[in-house]
């Protein structure tokens, strides 16, 4: 009793100001605050006490400093056990316990105490989940609330519950920091966990921060998880937005989009509008931003256990590429690779960066490696893709990042991975002058296909350069693409394939042609070296020159018989020529005579006379078979003795500057006409018999 006395005492009961109240005779009532014990300032709140017998009257009271404010409540409301505060101030805050009585049976005892507390004195402080807010079933999790306030105090209190939210106190915490941790747990996903924390001072214990804002605890129950894509990629440029789809092959009739990885609490949404009965839903993100990250994962959930979600899909995380210093990409061994065989795609960049990503255009994923330094000042990473198929053709680029940092680097330039043996069909390659062709040379390679080809690629064994690629041209029963390589130098030298790729995907490539080595030889190398003068164009057969004995006239054995066999003819016609002529002239009726002026003038000039004695007097060209042969044997041994510059023997002449250096042959097989006299019958016989030729061999 003493006991009792003592709390109704530090309660200040009383009935009256002179007669003090004997309480404990009755049960004690129930206290409790509507809507919550937990109320923003400025908002209203209804105190509640409540007996178990016929109450007279009910009285409430605060510990420690008396509630002023009880004294205003209307008796009607008092009598049924009703304290309302219209606009509840931090002054209301306080720990209130009440009683009930009538004059036949006393006072009861005090009610267990409430605690009434006023928040919004004080900014929010922040709540997030570690280390993530997404809790397996049964298991627990620590929250932690940080201010920039000075906060010797923090509670954490849990609601969206239909009993009275539980506050609960933080864990021991360093004397002066203004965070505390919480733990929590065991969690089910039978219920939700929603929780907020607060703020206070020492001083006063009652009065509290504005609420931190809410904090929901994701907890997956025993549905497979559903798969979260970006479309049509997940690399976004900064300022955009992206499209995310949640798929599942369980009829979920719910879903819900959560971002993770930011010290906030993540931002869980709702799916736009989606085909009623479908198992996805789709949800818009953005603008994106480089300057943090951005990922997320979902869940599914059926519409008659709401707070029961399924397991988390996949983690997807955004690229954002950023503005800082772009990557190199390459590829090793080369951009065209047959199915079953390995690559590696190599990022690597000056700048640094700790990290890199390799992504190709249109997939809806990408791959992370850590960087490694081959040298001081560079760093890279490998990515190996194989056995590769036709699913890995296609364009691919990679960015970089630091480690302290969420900002990706500008991509880098693309490069095209190619698969062969993707189209049925074997293109075949060959060039126009030869697989051996002299340095300076213009030479075409030509790519040639049965079947239709859009596109026709050039490759070089060994070259790290992309592929040469020109669109087909359509020729009678074939495709083709001609390759120009002018001029040619020691650098083109080299194995080649060429390929054919179709519109419909340019990735994907028919089998290689057949390998063509072009060799290619240097002035020095070359057992021919080009002429240093024009070309002639040779105006008829006649004019081009014959071999009737099959030797070949550029060997060194049948190039001197040759020689030996014109010079010896030549001398022999000349003789023969020489006599002839002394005795014609020598029985000529008219006695005329040939001073030696005359003689010395027809031996010096023979071309001419020779060659005007046809138009005036009707000489003909010797038909004779054996003639013939002499004078291309003749024709031919001349030839092939022109000099090792390359000048031709027809452009002798005109090329050279310096007469003496020239030496040439003419032979003309001619028939001497018949004089206007009739000649002796011995002299006519023998002409008739046996023509005559006349040769001249000019040296100078």
């Amino acid at each position: 009793m003493t006991a009792i006395l003592m709390v109704l005492i530090c309660l200040g009961l009383s009935l009256g100001p002179r007669t003090h109240v004997q309480a404990g005779t009755l049960p004690k009532p129930t206290l409790w605050a509507e809507p919550d014990s937990v109320i923003t300032q400025g908002s209203p709140v209804t105190l509640r006490c409540q007996g178990t017998l016929e109450t007279q009257e009910y009285r409430l009271y605060r510990e420690k400093k008396p509630a002023l404010w009880n004294t205003w409540i209307p008796q009607e409301f008092a009598k049924n056990g009703q304290f309302p505060i219209p606009s509840i101030t931090w002054e209301h805050a306080g720990r209130y316990r009440c009683i009930y009585g009538n004059h036949t049976a006393g006072w009861s005892e005090p009610s267990d105490p409430l605690e009434l507390v006023v928040t919004g004195a004080y900014s929010k402080p922040a709540l997030s989940a570690l280390p993530s807010p997404v809790v397996a079933s049964g298991g627990n999790v620590t929250l932690q609330c940080d201010s920039q306030v000075a906060y010797d105090g923090f509670f954490l209190c849990k609601e969206g519950e239909d009993e009275h939210p539980r506050c609960l106190n933080p864990q021991p915490r360093t004397r002066g920091s203004s965070r505390a941790v919480f733990s929590v747990g065991p969690v089910s996903p039978s219920r939700r966990w929603l929780y907020r924390c607060y703020g206070y001072v020492s001083s006063t214990p009652y009065v509290w921060s504005l609420p931190s804002d809410l904090l929901e605890l994701l907890v997956p129950g025993v549905y497979s998880k559903p798969t979260l894509s970006a479309l049509p990629s997940p690399v976004v440029a900064s300022g955009g937005n992206v499209t995310l789809q949640c798929d599942s092959q369980v009829a979920f009739d719910g879903f819900i989009l959560c971002k993770e990885g930011e010290d906030e609490h993540p931002r869980c949404l709702n799916p736009q509008p989606r085909t009623r009965g479908s198992s996805w839903a789709v949800f818009s993100v953005g603008p994106v931003s480089p300057s943090r990250r951005w990922s997320y994962r979902c869940y599914g959930y059926v519409s008659s256990t709401p707070y029961v979600w399924s397991l988390p899909s996949d983690l997807l995380e955004l690229l954002v590429p950023g503005v800082s210093k772009k990557p190199s990409l390459s590829v090793q061994p080369g951009p065209v690779v047959a199915p079953g065989e390995n690559l590696t795609l190599q990022c690597g960049s000056d700048a640094g960066y700790d990290r890199f990503v390799l992504y190709k255009e249109g997939e809806c994923n990408f791959l992370q490696r850590p960087g490694w330094q081959p040298q001081a000042g560079l760093s890279q990473a490998n990515f190996t893709l194989g056995p590769v198929s036709g699913s890995h053709g296609g364009q691919y680029r990679c960015s970089g990042a630091h480690n302290l940092s969420s900002e990706w680097s500008a991509p880098s330039d693309p490069l095209d991975i190619l698969i062969s043996g993707q189209i049925p069909d074997r293109p075949f390659l060959s060039v126009q002058t030869g697989p051996t062709v002299v340095s300076g040379q213009n030479v075409t390679l030509l790519c040639q296909s049965q079947g239709w080809m859009h596109t026709f690629l050039l490759t070089k064994e060994g070259a790290a350069d992309p592929p040469l690629r020109l669109k087909s041209k359509r020729q009678p029963h074939k495709y083709q693409a001609e390759f120009p390589m002018s001029p040619v130098t020691s650098a083109h030298a080299g194995t080649y394939r060429c390929y054919g790729s179709r519109s419909s995907d340019p990735y994907l490539l028919s089998h290689p042609s057949d390998p063509l080595e072009l060799v290619v030889s240097g002035p020095s190398g070359s057992p021919s070296p080009p002429p240093t003068g024009p070309i002639p164009t040779p105006a008829g057969p006649e004019d081009q020159p014959l071999n009737p004995t099959g030797s070949d006239p550029q060997s060194g054995l049948g190039r001197h018989l040759g020689v030996v066999t014109g010079v010896s003819v030549a001398f022999v016609l000349l003789l023969s020529l020489l006599l002839l002529l002394f005795l014609v002239l020598r029985h000529r009726g008219q006695g005329k005579r040939w001073t030696s002026a005359q003689r010395k003038a027809d031996f010096q000039h023979p071309a001419a006379a020779v060659e005007a004695e046809p138009r005036d007097r009707g000489l003909q060209r010797r038909s004779s078979a054996a003639a013939d042969t002499q004078e291309e044997n003749l024709y031919a041994a001349v030839k092939d003795t022109q000099p090792e510059d390359g000048v031709e023997l027809d452009s002798w002449a005109a090329a050279s500057e310096d007469p003496q250096d020239v030496t040439y042959a003419q032979l003309h097989s001619l028939t001497l006409r018949r004089e206007a006299t009739e000649p002796p019958p011995s002299q006519e016989q023998e002409s008739q018999a046996e023509p005559s030729v006349y040769a001249t061999l000019a040296i100078h």
